[in-house]
């Protein structure tokens, strides 16, 4: 009605793939931003660590591929027990001040090694720390850590809603990796779709997203 109208769109902290980069997000994204006009907005951030360049890299390197942590020195592996995982903390005060800086933020959405860093985000946030004022967080490819170091995240159920988007053909995160991380959670919704490593916006995912969103949106006014 007239009142939603009124509301404010909310503002989501995106988090990008390995290998990706904030401007990458934002080109990869554009159905999504599309589907949610109106209703959300993503502010994309760079993780902090550039990582080696590759043959397949932009030669003019403006923007180069960035990770938020690695898994071995400057490579990462999703499904490797990382005996001495790196960077971590520092994508966590970069989080931090994203949300610090340009926030107010209600949620984040995470792509790929994104998301399984806004998880951790919402274990660090369920557990009171008050460098994450956020309320949700939208999880798409996500994973949980397999480096030992990490396990802390995922010892109690993550009391923060979730919406895992779970592409059942992904080749890069396969699925049972994307549902495991949302047993992690204590009320998580799970939305398949038949594509693979991307973030999906067709339909279906879109009614999905918004049925989501809809329990956070903005009271009128504030």
């Amino acid at each position: 009605g007239a009142a939603m109208a009124e509301a404010r769109p909310l503002r989501l902290l995106a988090l990008h793939g390995y290998r990706q980069s904030a401007r990458r997000l934002r080109q990869r994204t554009g159905a999504l931003r599309k589907a949610l006009r109106g209703r959300a907005e993503l502010v994309a951030i760079d993780a902090p660590h550039p990582l080696p360049a590759g043959a397949e890299d932009d030669p003019d390197g403006d923007d180069p591929p960035r990770g938020w942590w690695f898994s071995g020195p400057g490579t990462f592996e999703a499904g490797e027990a990382a005996a001495a995982p790196a960077g971590l903390e520092e994508s966590l005060s970069a989080v931090a001040a994203a949300l610090a800086e340009h926030g107010p933020f209600d949620g984040l959405l995470g792509f790929s090694q994104g998301a399984a860093l806004a998880a951790m985000v919402c274990a660090l946030r369920a557990r009171g720390d008050p460098r994450f004022p956020v309320a949700f967080a939208v999880l798409v490819a996500g994973f949980a850590s397999r480096a030992p170091a990490h396990g802390h995240f995922y010892r109690e159920p993550i009391a923060l809603p979730t919406l895992h988007v779970v592409g059942d053909t992904d080749a890069v995160i396969a699925a049972p990796f994307s549902r495991e991380l949302a047993r992690c959670f204590v009320e998580p919704v799970v939305l398949s779709h038949p594509g693979g490593h991307f973030i999906p916006a067709a339909a279906a995912q879109k009614k999905a997203y918004l049925e989501f969103l809809e329990r956070f949106c903005p009271a009128q006014g504030q």
